[in-house]
């Protein structure tokens, strides 16, 4: 199963999603640095990078969606596990978007609480990092992305009649 969104080949949605991740995670370190120390510069520091991650987030998602949409078939196990990997990132996107409506306009004067920021973004990460789990599973288990070469392709394919044959024998049991 190939990538529909390439560069010279190679998949564009793993190339941006560090972004994101590095972005949403430091928006995290930033609110607790500001939780713990008060300091106007860490919550304009977690905006800042909030701000970045929401964008590089639906950057990210554009061609991810591409590959989901176009390069992994109907009805297969990785059709399912991709579309609980958009679900987890579209859930920590909302998140982070929710904390930064919240925030975005204390840039200039304290927030009145911390309490948000840190409950939203830490849960956005753990959905990012359960969308990562799952994001690799895609790539580990189903090859999503992956160039094989002629005769691992081959094997894949066995493999893949394999299942298919098991599940058309319980389906019919």
């Amino acid at each position: 199963m190939y990538s529909k969104a390439t560069v010279a080949g190679h998949p564009v949605h793993p190339m941006l999603i560090g972004f994101p991740v590095a972005f949403c995670t430091g928006t995290l370190a930033g609110f607790a640095v500001y939780a713990a120390t008060g300091h106007q510069f860490w919550l304009n520091l977690a905006i800042a990078l909030n701000v970045v991650g929401v964008g590089s987030a639906l950057l990210a998602a554009l061609p991810g969606f591409v590959d989901w949409s176009f390069g992994i078939p109907r009805g297969s196990a990785a059709k399912t596990v991709g579309l609980a990997h958009a679900g987890l990132n579209v859930a920590a996107l909302v998140l982070f978007a929710i904390s930064l409506g919240t925030y975005v306009t204390h840039w200039n004067g304290p927030a009145t609480g911390t309490t948000p920021g840190l409950a939203l973004t830490s849960a956005g990460v753990a959905c990012t990092i359960a969308a990562g789990f799952l994001g690799w599973t895609l790539v580990q288990d189903y090859h999503v992305g992956i160039h094989l070469t002629p005769g691992q392709a081959r094997d894949e394919l066995a493999v893949q009649d394999v299942h298919r044959i098991g599940a058309h024998r319980h389906r019919a049991a």
